[in-house]
């Protein structure tokens, strides 16, 4: 799996961590895995080789990457062009053109947002296709909490932006004298009503790195 983590301001803290056991053991098991998963491998780190680790302004953190056919590409609530937007990234989309007047994108791929400086991290980087949730607790979300680690102890002025409970627990030890945590419910159709919509994330990560001399996020994704 370390040969698809390429980029170096990442390996430089990451790579002891491909040596350990668990991660051993999490590499043993999806080379036993006979159904697809997704991504693909290659694709596992997509959010960290798109953003490195000094270009880190924003992390926007997701649980399971989609496990329906075509749909996850590792980057969190994105999918490729060509495939249905998901309910969730229609709200946060919704949200983003209420908070900054920015048009509704016609896709869900967010890879304009990951060059800007977002890092787009889910809880796990695969799951096994048509069963959410396949691949918890088998290693990813100790690698994932160190990726948060590296980030909260080796980077300045990050904004987290966490929707819902197992966003927020994941980040409970981001240290807010340094960054700025944003809390909301998740995004997704059972909860936005709920404290999402309404929340202007997007204009407070940008007024918090405006005032600490960051250049701020271009949120809008081209069609």
């Amino acid at each position: 799996m370390i040969n698809y983590l390429n980029d170096k301001s990442w390996l430089s803290h990451l790579e002891n961590e491909f040596q350990k056991d668990y991660m051993v053991e999490l590499a043993e098991f999806l080379d036993s895995e006979e159904a697809d998963v997704y991504p693909s491998q290659d694709e596992f780190f997509a959010a960290l080789n798109l953003t490195p680790l000094d270009k880190v302004k924003v992390v926007i953190l997701g649980q399971d990457p989609y496990h329906g056919e075509g749909q996850a590409h590792g980057l969190s609530f994105s999918v490729k062009k060509g495939v249905k937007i998901p309910p969730s990234l229609r709200n946060i989309y919704k949200e983003l053109n209420e908070d900054l007047g920015i048009e509704i994108p016609q896709h869900g791929f967010l890879e304009d947002w990951a060059k800007e400086g977002v890092l787009l991290l889910n809880n796990c980087l695969s799951v096994r296709k048509a069963q959410a949730g396949s691949h918890q607790k088998k290693g990813w979300e100790k690698f994932t909490a160190k990726i948060i680690e590296v980030v909260n102890d080796h980077c300045e002025n990050v904004v987290f932006i966490l929707w819902g409970s197992p966003a927020q627990k994941k980040g409970k030890n981001i240290d807010e004298s340094k960054h700025l945590v944003i809390k909301t419910v998740h995004p997704s159709p059972l909860s936005s009503y709920r404290g999402f919509f309404g929340s202007k994330p997007f204009s407070q990560a940008n007024a918090y790195l405006a005032q600490k001399n960051r250049e701020t996020i271009s949120w809008e994704v081209r069609n």
